[in-house]
């Protein structure tokens, strides 16, 4: 029977991991973010995380493994400065829209996201899972206003998030041209119910600025 004193050392052991997994994440973000992923090594990481090189394996497979850790956090990152600006829209729908051109940008010009984005399976489900409470919020909320027409968010985002990356990965293998951004969002917002005029004009409306990532803080979902 497992006893006071013998628990307590495995807890401290388990607070030890945490703390070394998200030392290794967060020495990852910025070394990841200054280099890139290609450049960056998991011995520079382990080293500015005060982690031993010969333990980094414990924690994370791979490099790769490790940046899509990384890459959830510069996910969450940005849908919380997407949401920072678009409760400045008076139409819902609009939330959505900027939300997924966004994302097409980030994944296409963030040399973080380009260079994983051959993993597609596991990008389009590191943005569903970081991104996709706000997405499902934005399109429920857009549904209920009546300016989307759409029975199951959750299902609507899963399908958005294979088709942003894959459209990503052939506007970054030069598949298609940078413009296919465009019609990429206008596809996916007539896949909600709008015309093709609704959404042309959608899409075009302009686009303010996010925040600096730097500026990110504690943020709720609203």
């Amino acid at each position: 029977m497992e006893t006071l004193e013998t628990a307590q050392p495995r807890g401290r052991v388990a607070l030890r991991q945490e703390r070394n997994r998200e030392a290794l994440v967060l020495a990852g973000y910025k070394v990841m973010s200054k280099k890139g992923i290609d450049a960056a090594t998991m011995q520079e990481i382990a080293e500015l995380a005060d982690v031993g090189a010969g333990t980094v394996y414990s924690y994370f497979k791979s490099k790769d493994d490790l940046a899509v850790v990384v890459l959830e956090r510069v996910m969450l990152n940005l849908a919380i400065r997407i949401d920072t600006v678009i409760f400045t829209f008076a139409d819902p729908a609009q939330y959505y829209a900027f939300g997924i051109r966004t994302v097409l940008e980030a994944a296409t010009r963030d040399r973080r996201w380009k260079q994983l984005l051959y993993r597609s399976e596991v990008i389009a489900n590191a943005i569903y899972n970081s991104m996709g409470p706000f997405a499902i919020r934005d399109l429920e909320n857009a549904t209920k206003a009546g300016r989307f027409k759409i029975t199951d968010a959750k299902l609507t985002f899963k399908l958005a998030c294979f088709a942003t990356i894959g459209a990503a990965l052939d506007i970054t293998k030069r598949v298609l041209p940078p413009s296919a951004i465009d019609e990429t969002v206008v596809r996916l917002l007539c896949m909600n119910g709008l015309s093709q005029e609704e959404a042309t004009e959608l899409a075009s409306r302009p686009c303010p600025p996010l925040p600096p990532e730097n500026s990110v803080t504690e943020h709720k979902l609203k």
